[in-house]
């Protein structure tokens, strides 16, 4: 039976879109970057002279803190059951020769895709997803040290102080960064947000990538 002289056109989208991220992944990546948003702001709230006479309430920001972090490492345990999210979690955590040539042409500058080979997670997205989950653990730790002040002496509490602190404000820094790189690239929002990308997208920034 031929179609219908009115029948809308199809749509190419279907045709076009690759899928990227399936449910468990990206509701383990909300759900992540909310409670790292929470310590973040909390944070901020309990060093920066300004925003505590704004927010008030030091006992509860304290709180939500201290909760929001140890709850982080929660939804990455809970997506385990996955066996997608676990793929992901071995691909970033194999680095091949491509992500050496990578990691070349990022120091050189050079943006050119042919020059910046790829598999489904680049060197870059490799080493940031590396770096903020060893910076959690640390942080959990000395958040701990520093919250159950009895069980320890004052120099590992002191030590744990300063870790803490300053490793704080370097995740703050880097948690900057890689929103600052979301935002320049919708079609890798887009990805997060829904779970499909364009194929044009995914051949070009990821030709590696066996989709």
């Amino acid at each position: 039976m031929s179609p219908r002289p009115d029948a809308p056109p199809a749509t190419a989208t279907s045709a076009t879109a690759v899928r990227r991220f399936g449910r468990a992944e990206r509701r383990v990546h909300r759900t992540t970057a909310a409670l790292m948003g929470v310590c973040v702001f909390t944070a901020a709230c309990l060093y920066v002279p300004q925003l505590a006479q704004l927010v008030g309430r030091r006992a509860l920001v304290v709180t939500l803190h201290e909760w929001s972090g140890l709850a982080l490492p929660v939804p990455v345990l809970a997506g385990l059951v996955s066996r997608a999210f676990r793929a992901d979690l071995g691909r970033l955590n194999r680095f091949g020769p491509h992500d050496r040539t990578w990691l070349r042409a990022a120091l050189r500058r050079d943006k050119r895709p042919s020059s910046r080979p790829a598999g489904k997670f680049n060197a870059g997205q490799k080493l940031y997803a590396a770096w903020i989950a060893g910076a959690t653990l640390v942080m959990l730790g000395t958040g701990l040290l520093m919250w159950f002040t009895h069980l320890t002496p004052l120099v590992w509490r002191t030590s744990a102080t300063f870790v803490h602190d300053w490793l704080a404000l370097t995740i703050g820094i880097v948690l900057a960064g890689h929103i600052g790189m979301a935002l320049a690239d919708p079609e890798a929002r887009r990805g997060m947000r829904t779970g499909s990308v364009g194929r044009e997208w995914a051949e070009r920034e990821h030709p590696l990538w066996r989709h």
